[in-house]
């Protein structure tokens, strides 16, 4: 299955290289907006967008898998979607924090995806 992935976590573009990678240097719920946007196309989720224990707000990172095949609007994963969004709503991402922190966040979401 053809999938597409779509992250704001540069570790992510620099290590998938088998399937298409949408990267883009914006925040966690922007991510997932263009999730959003995607599945208004027709695209079906692959990955829960708020996948891990880690909570928004806690890193700025995220990365969802996609399928790079169009079908109906699939309601549910609107739904889905939009719910995750709101979630994030209530988090404070203006969090200051080391490249150290960035990097181990970088890993951690890589991670929850990609094992």
């Amino acid at each position: 299955m053809k999938k597409i992935i779509i992250t704001n976590n540069p570790l992510v573009q620099k290590k998938i290289t088998t399937y298409e990678v949408i990267y883009q240097k914006v925040s966690y719920i922007e991510v997932l907006k263009l999730v959003r946007d995607r599945i208004h196309l027709g695209h079906s989720l692959l990955t829960h967008p708020l996948a891990g224990s880690v909570k928004p707000g806690e890193t700025p990172f995220r990365t969802v898998i996609l399928s790079a095949e169009k079908g109906e609007l699939d309601l549910k994963a609107l739904s889905l979607i939009e719910e995750s969004i709101e979630t994030c709503k209530k988090f404070d991402f203006n969090k200051n924090r080391n490249e150290d922190i960035l990097s181990d966040l970088r890993l951690i979401d890589y991670s929850l995806i990609f094992g």
